[in-house]
């Protein structure tokens, strides 16, 4: 992108790199689950058929990022390690957790019926996730030990707990009963209650699921006379375990502790606040104006892969703004959106948990792009999940922070003039790399006359949405509105819903004209 005068608020940008040797953990959690499995009515104290999905979307992460060798979850939570070696996305956390988040949820809504296939998946999936830095092999069995003791006592309690419910106690009751009570005294209740002996329930709820990569023999093809052409290649494999910190399991898989290091002695009860406090975290400083920022993962690929129009595909960009709107609906404190959300200053959301806010909005984008899809393009398949992955940023100031988003739609003008001069190049018979030549280093006047004498474009005519992208925030007042999108001479929407506008934000003009968005004082 060529220099602008706004280029300075990158400057504000941190980094957030988990060094090396330090190994990356990425922990995901359902976000509101409990609600959510209550909207869908999963079984009590659990869902075989919620946890199945579950293990098959990290199934589907373990296949997406090569790095990551191995996983394991309960409930409504994943964690993933990375090789020791891994130098994903640079090791920068906030781009690593978020990725896996957003992918996880793609793949959970493209999964949902799989699994529910007489359920209908009532509203949009997301998750939060954190990154562990884990920095030696004993903090690793440390983190795993405890998770795994926490998914034993958490289903024990679950299962007494829903069958003393079921048995017609109240919750009060059934909370009150189970306060204080010790392991043994909850296998006591079980047993000679309900005739439940603990240690027969499924190894499924009572010890979680974990998966890693192993060598697999698989057929890739077959020769001229049909025999099978056969490959070793490193698949996810889902296994159940006692205890996955074990030196025992761990050390029988050269995959695991090649990729990630040996235990050296087994470990009992794992206090929490050690492990916690590996834990890579940056809250975000108070009274500033937060901007998350998400990004396409490969969208190059999956804009061909999809056969989006060149330069811009109305419906795609239809589709995004739809999501952001999601977005904004579902987030209070945030006020406006733009290739961004930013979220009003006093902002305590998460606790201003960087981790928390990025992945949950990352994901939530996500799963409704997926949900939202076959509105858009009712005849093409989602060939593939998409990802997004997100960061943060703090500005201090509000004129920083318009800075910040004059800058974003100078990149917006500055693309899209460049992509419809190439695509045009493109179409009229050149190929890339002559229309890269062709462009490179002509001014904004030059490509206007491009189009102008070469193509009878006019770039000034062009659709609004392509030349000054969308903001999406909420209406003080009553506005006018056509498919969300703010018009002229079309019916009222309700004051404080969620609207998109084509506008030029750079002019301070727009900021005078609606002082409530970013309500600063």
């Amino acid at each position: 992108m060529a220099n602008s005068k706004y280029e300075y608020v990158k400057s504000f940008e941190l980094e957030d790199e988990v060094m090396l040797p330090n190994l990356i953990l990425v922990r995901i959690d359902g976000r509101d689950f409990s609600r959510f499995s209550q909207v869908h009515e999963f079984e009590k104290p659990n869902d075989e058929a919620a946890l199945n999905l579950l293990n098959s979307c990290s199934a589907a992460v373990l296949e997406e990022f090569p790095d990551i060798i191995f996983a394991y979850g309960y409930s409504d939570e994943y964690s993933f390690v990375f090789k020791k070696t891994s130098r994903f996305y640079q090791r920068r956390a906030s781009k690593i957790l978020s990725l896996v988040a957003s992918f996880f949820a793609a793949v959970y809504v493209t999964k949902w019926k799989e699994f529910f296939p007489q359920r209908k998946l009532e509203y949009t999936p997301s998750f939060t996730s954190k990154v562990v830095s884990c920095a030696s092999p004993e903090v690793l069995q440390a983190y795993l030990a405890w998770r795994q003791q926490d998914c034993h006592a958490n289903n024990q309690y679950e299962t007494c707990f829903w069958m003393l419910v079921k048995s017609g106690m109240t919750i009060s009751e059934a909370q009150e009963l189970l306060k204080d009570t010790q392991k043994q005294q909850k296998n006591e209740l079980l047993f000679h209650k309900f005739g439940i002996n603990y240690k027969t329930l499924p190894e499924l709820f009572r010890q979680g699921s974990c998966l890693f990569k192993k060598k697999v023999e698989e057929t890739v093809k077959h020769d001229e006379n049909g025999n099978p052409v056969k490959r070793l290649r490193r698949k996810a494999v889902l296994v159940h375990s006692e205890n996955i910190a074990a030196r025992s399991f761990w050390n029988e898989h050269p995959s695991l502790y090649n990729d990630l290091g040996h235990f050296s002695k087994d470990i009992g009860r794992v206090e929490p606040d050690f492990v916690r406090s590996f834990q890579f975290e940056n809250k975000l400083l108070p009274l500033t104006w937060v901007v998350v920022r998400i990004d396409g993962s490969h969208f190059h690929r999956f804009s061909d892969v999809h056969e989006f129009e060149k330069p811009n595909d109305e419906q795609a960009l239809k589709l995004m703004n739809s999501c952001a709107v999601a977005v904004l609906q579902e987030f209070e404190d945030i006020h406006f959106g733009y290739i961004c959300f930013v979220l009003k200053r006093e902002s305590e959301l998460y606790q201003r948990q960087s981790s928390k806010i990025i992945s949950a909005i990352a994901s939530l984008f996500t799963s409704t792009y997926v949900i939202k899809w076959g509105d858009f393009f009712p005849r093409k398949e989602l060939k593939y999940p998409p990802s997004f992955d997100g960061r943060a940023v703090c500005y201090p100031t509000y004129k920083i922070l318009l800075d910040y988003l004059a800058w974003r739609q100078v990149d917006c003008h500055i693309n899209n003039q460049y992509n419809t001069c190439f695509w045009m190049l493109v179409k009229s018979g050149k190929t890339k790399t002559q229309s890269q030549d062709y462009l490179k280093g002509t001014p904004t006047r030059e490509k206007n006359e491009l189009l102008s004498s070469q193509f009878g474009i006019e770039y000034n005519t062009l659709p609004l949405i392509f030349r000054m992208g969308s903001s999406v925030f909420r209406s003080k007042e009553a506005v006018a509105v056509e498919n969300g999108v703010v018009v002229s001479g079309k019916k009222l929407k309700r004051e404080g819903e969620v609207v998109v506008d084509h506008c030029n934000i750079i002019e301070r003009g727009f900021w005078e004209e609606h002082p409530h968005i970013l309500s600063y004082s």
